[in-house]
């Protein structure tokens, strides 16, 4: 019974601390596609995308922490792991393609590879900005 309360309990708090992080996710990748595509693209489906993508990438990297031991800090080697290295790259290619086919345009139209990429590049940049920073 105490295993299930604390599986139950991670499950929550995973889906809690993703959807936060989403949000921040979200908010810069709908301001960069907006940018990009030069028209109003539809912030419920890029919070939906970010928000698979935000849990896809905590499973990614708390998988490598746990494969590689570095659960607990400091987290630098963690940093400066190629598996992490590809674990991002993976990550960064699966949030293309979810920005990318979850995300349309106020024309229906579905945004572009090009800025979907970009809106992806741009959530990283801030995001490996602040995990730096952090540690």
């Amino acid at each position: 019974m105490n295993s299930l309360l604390t599986l139950v309990s991670t499950l929550v708090w995973w889906v809690l601390y993703g959807s936060i992080g989403a949000l921040f996710c979200a908010l810069i990748a709908w301001s960069v596609l907006r940018w990009t595509e030069r028209c109003n693209v539809v912030f419920n489906r890029v919070y939906l995308a970010c928000l698979l993508w935000t849990l896809l990438g905590m499973l990614l990297v708390a998988g490598v922490a746990a494969y590689e031991g570095h659960l607990h800090p400091p987290f630098r080697p963690l940093l400066t792991s190629g598996l992490l290295r590809w674990a991002l790259v993976m990550d960064m290619v699966a949030g293309v393609a979810l920005v990318w086919r979850l995300t349309p345009r106020v024309d229906a139209h579905r945004v572009r590879v090009g800025s979907a990429c970009l809106a992806v590049a741009a959530v990283m940049a801030v995001g490996f900005g602040v995990a730096t920073s952090l540690v």
